[in-house]
């Protein structure tokens, strides 16, 4: 693979990474809005999440490799913020186990993760069915491969080396946007200064970001991403909230679902 024989990382790089559809889009604009905030206050009508889209503001290694584009990634200013969705076990060296990067992991109930999957993929592949959709997440064959693997192999990382992986569920970063946006902070080396938070900075950050705002946005209604298919910008913007699987999912394939998350995880000591 080009990336792994080609990729080097740099001091301060930071790469999130996901299963598709696991709450990217949000942390994307969350982690940058955060790294940023000095040069761009998120209250700033000029701030750049107002004029591109947070895929434009975070770019996917995978993409620019598979489409022979890396040379965007050198050109990067540091501290470089990057994202992929690959397994771990597949990174290149200097991102999985090097002393330069750090890597925020974000990962979703499967349940909700499929139904958003199937809802992003229908809007290229409008014949793919929501059952076909859902079995290939159950057998392991979507993109990112078995998605036990993908969050296990992060997971047990961030246990090893929580100085480096940071792990995090989109329903946690839901429940409390503001507390998980510090903890990013933290972690990133670039803390809230008591200034910032009696100034609101937090609040400002999250506000920018909410998927309210940014599905309003003019940028995120027109324009579209990809490589093989193109997905509009209002694609990445559905509705975000927890547990909307139950529009979709029979009781059997949640049950289904959940069986196999309770046979993979166990032991682990990871659960949704």
């Amino acid at each position: 693979m080009a990336m792994q024989r080609s990729f080097a990382a740099r001091p301060g790089d930071v790469v999130l990474a996901s299963v598709p559809k696991s709450g990217t889009t949000w942390l994307k604009a969350l982690i940058f809005a955060t790294m940023v905030r000095a040069a761009c206050p998120p209250a700033s009508p000029a701030h750049p999440l107002r004029r591109l889209n947070p895929h434009d503001c975070v770019p996917l290694v995978d993409r620019l490799f598979a489409v022979g584009r890396e040379a965007v990634l050198d050109a990067l200013p540091s501290p470089r913020l990057m994202c992929t969705h690959m397994p771990l076990s597949v990174l290149p060296p200097s991102i999985s186990g090097g002393p330069y990067c750090k890597i925020v992991y974000i990962c979703r109930d499967p349940k909700d993760m499929v139904v958003s999957l199937w809802h992003f993929i229908n809007r290229a592949q409008p014949d793919i069915s929501l059952q076909e959709m859902f079995e290939t997440v159950c057998e392991g064959t979507s993109n990112g491969g078995p998605f036990w693997d993908h969050i296990l192999g992060y997971w047990r990382a961030s246990n090893a080396e929580p100085s480096r992986v940071l792990f995090l569920t989109y329903e946690q970063m839901l429940q409390d946007p503001l507390d998980k946006v510090r903890k990013l902070a933290q972690f990133l080396g670039r803390p809230f200064s008591d200034t910032e938070e009696e100034a609101g900075v937090v609040a400002e950050i999250v506000e920018l970001c909410s998927l309210e705002n940014l599905k309003n946005l003019e940028v995120n209604k027109k324009g579209s991403q990809g490589v093989f298919f193109k997905f509009s910008h209002d694609s990445y913007f559905r509705n975000g909230v927890v547990g909307d699987w139950v529009n979709h999912l029979t009781p059997e394939m949640a049950k289904r679902l959940d069986a196999i998350c309770e046979e993979k995880f166990r032991g682990s000591g990871f659960t949704f």
